[in-house]
């Protein structure tokens, strides 16, 4: 299992659309990308911090790739509700103590 977390610094007032579209994205990765799911987290600061799970590193590579046209408008609606978006990590896991 190959793990990717990300960090977005969403603009002031477009936390709800920020939100909205991730939750969109991420629908379209599972279905269409062989994306695992995600997790969206919000630190004090405001940040908002995610990881997805990923069969393995080469499925998140591709993944792009994979997306329908459709979800093009998805991601300039990203792009649109964030300063910037950083993935700060590649992990594999190595134990799994999370619970399903």
């Amino acid at each position: 299992m190959h793990v990717v977390i990300y960090k977005f610094n969403v603009i002031n007032g477009f936390e709800n659309d920020f939100e909205i579209v991730w939750e969109k994205l991420t629908e379209a990765f599972m279905n269409y990308s062989g994306g695992l799911g995600s997790r969206l987290h919000k630190d004090e600061e405001g940040n908002y911090m995610a990881y997805a799970q990923w069969p393995n590193k080469e499925t998140w590579e591709q993944a792009g790739s994979k997306l329908p046209e459709t979800t093009n408008e998805l991601i300039q609606a990203m792009k649109r509700s964030c300063e910037s978006t950083d993935v700060l990590f590649h992990l594999d896991i190595t134990n799994d103590l999370l619970q399903p």
